[in-house]
C-alpha cells in the first residue's frame, strides 16, 4: 500500500484479525516519511458472494450489503439509534452467512439467518422483516 501523505511504499507494523467484524485492522509505517496511519481491510463481499433466486439457481445476482442494512435499517426505525444498530445486526448476519464458506447463497436462507438475527436481538422488528419478506419464507 501506498503512504497517504507521501505516496511512498510502506510496510506493516502491526496487524490484527477482528473477527466479530471479519476484518483485518493493520497499523502502517511508511518507509520514506516515516507517517504511521491505520487501515482497515474487509472483502468486498459482491465480488466474493452471489445471491441466488430460490427458484431459479441459475439466476445470480451479486451480494449487497446496503440491500440487506437497509432492509434491517426499516425494520429497526423504532429503535433509538436505528443507524447504528442497523448496521451492527447486518454485520452479525453477514458473519453467520459467511460461516458456510458458500459463494452462492439462497435468497430464502438471507431472509432466514436475517429474521433469526432479529429476533434474538428484537422481537418487533423480526415480525416486520418477516412480514416485508413474507414470500421468501
Amino acid at each position: 500500500m501506498t503512504c497517504l501523505f507521501c505516496s511512498g511504499d510502506t510496510a506493516v507494523v502491526n496487524s490484527r484479525l477482528q473477527k466479530r467484524e471479519n476484518n483485518v485492522w493493520r497499523r502502517r509505517q511508511c518507509k520514506d516519511c516515516e507517517a504511521i496511519f491505520t487501515t482497515i481491510e474487509k472483502a468486498d463481499l459482491s465480488y466474493s458472494i452471489r445471491v441466488a433466486s430460490d427458484h431459479d439457481n441459475k439466476a445470480l445476482s451479486p451480494f449487497i450489503r446496503a440491500k440487506l442494512q437497509i432492509s434491517i435499517y426499516k425494520c429497526c426505525k423504532h429503535l433509538k439509534e436505528p443507524e447504528i444498530v442497523s448496521d451492527e445486526l447486518t454485520n452479525t448476519v453477514i458473519s453467520q452467512l459467511t460461516q458456510d464458506k458458500n459463494a452462492v447463497i439462497q435468497k430464502g436462507t438471507i431472509a432466514s439467518v436475517t429474521y433469526d438475527v432479529l429476533d434474538k436481538f428484537n422481537k418487533p422488528a423480526a415480525v416486520q422483516y418477516k412480514a416485508f419478506h413474507s414470500t421468501l419464507f
